[in-house]
């Protein structure tokens, strides 16, 4: 299909709309989740209530677009899609968010966007090369250097929370390389839409949720602000106005951290001090240069057609 300058100009505002409010995310969170001494949500009850809200949306929306069912070989794959990024990241980050700020943790996933590519070529059976190898060892040791220092930790060791990240952004990596390869046989918004609903039993999940009820601790920390209902069902559908416009913003999606870095100064008062914006420009300009590193095709076996 041919792809007009307007088309691409749609899609780049598009995305830069989508990646700038994805961006809230982790600011959105611990502003939602509060701080070990004025805890507002549990990180429990944010996942979970993000999963049932993104739910009903989704099922919205494959009933008007009338979407088909996935193949029967499409669900075990939307399963690992639904277990990353419905349950794997928000649970972690929602639970880490209380006891890390905001910018700490834009630095730490901002090596996302290269984790995934590695687990998408390892999906397609490509062969990244060499530079894209080092630059993900690079970013990675950025980002665990960053954690050592600020952890608070007696010792070469991680903090919890920084753990939890860490896992957050392997579970979201593994999520979106499932989702890119159902992606080339679905359309992409319904991959999103169907993640949502393949494994989620939502009553079950609006009890748990309601199970909670909302905190964690009672220490008479502030009641829930509008920022706490924004973080639990506006950004829900979010991420699909990125996904849309992916193939014209993948490059955008890099100053992602950044712009939560940003957002978490006035939303939250935190502190964008030396260090944390060192070492996350060094992030996303190593994600920047290894996404531009070639990832080759593996080369196929030569198709025999027998004896003539």
């Amino acid at each position: 299909m041919h792809t007009t300058t307007h088309d691409l100009r749609k899609g780049l505002w598009l995305g830069l709309l989508g990646v700038a409010i994805f961006a809230l995310t982790l600011p959105m969170t611990r502003l939602a989740v509060g701080t070990p001494e004025l805890p507002q949500l549990s990180g429990v009850f944010i996942a979970l209530g993000r999963a049932v809200v993104a739910a009903v949306l989704s099922i919205g929306f494959l009933l008007v677009s009338r979407a088909p069912w996935p193949r029967r070989t499409d669900w075990l794959p939307l399963g690992v899609v639904a277990l990353g990024v419905v349950f794997g990241f928000p649970l972690c980050t929602s639970v880490a968010m209380r006891h890390v700020e905001a910018v700490h943790a834009s630095v730490i996933v901002g090596v996302l966007p290269l984790a995934t590519a590695a687990v998408g070529a390892w999906l397609h059976r490509q062969r990244p090369s060499l530079g894209f190898w080092l630059c993900a060892a690079m970013g990675t040791a950025l980002v665990v250097v960053f954690a050592l220092l600020r952890s608070g930790q007696s010792g070469l060791s991680l903090a919890p929370a920084d753990a939890l990240l860490l896992l957050a952004m392997a579970c979201a990596a593994v999520g979106y390389g499932y989702g890119a390869q159902l992606s080339q046989r679905m359309r992409p918004e319904h991959v999103i839409c169907w993640r949502w609903c393949c494994l989620a039993d939502q009553p079950a999940a609006g009890h748990c949720a309601v199970a909670t009820d909302g905190r964690e601790n009672d220490v008479g920390g502030p009641s829930p602000t509008v920022a706490v209902v924004l973080d639990v069902a506006g950004l829900c559908p979010v991420p699909r106005l990125w996904r849309w416009a992916a193939r014209c913003v993948s490059q955008v999606q890099l100053i992602q951290p950044f712009l939560g870095m940003l957002f978490a100064v006035p939303l939250l008062g935190e502190a964008l001090d030396a260090l944390t914006l060192g070492f996350g420009l060094l992030v996303i300009a190593v994600v920047f240069v290894g996404r531009r590193m070639p990832i080759r095709a593996t080369p196929q076996p030569p198709h025999h057609k027998g004896p003539p």
